[in-house]
């Protein structure tokens, strides 16, 4: 028999990596201050959890000017959507299954 939680992303464990990523695939770019207010995060946990999702390549970020400011935005990547729906989708089974 399979085991029911394989297809579990260890990269979505994480409720915040969980919230990024739901934020993420619903809206084109998304600024960390953005992120950071909508998810009720400190700088340093935010951009911890991003650096994780980065290194899975799940999200990308632009750096940009507005006046003298620095803007940081991100979005989900291909290969971050498919592994997120894939995620959701063994989550989904999971709870069929129980």
């Amino acid at each position: 028999m399979k085991n029911i939680i394989q297809d579990l992303n260890k990269v979505f464990d994480n409720r915040i990596r969980l919230g990024i990523m739901s934020v993420l695939v619903v809206n084109e770019w998304v600024e960390f201050k953005e992120l950071k207010r909508l998810l009720e995060l400190t700088d340093g946990n935010l951009a911890s959890h991003i650096s994780a999702l980065e290194k899975a390549e799940c999200i990308e970020f632009k750096k940009e000017f507005v006046g003298k400011r620095p803007k940081t935005s991100y979005k989900v990547t291909q290969t971050g959507r498919i592994l997120f729906e894939k995620h959701l989708k063994a989550l989904e089974s999971l709870i069929k299954r129980t």
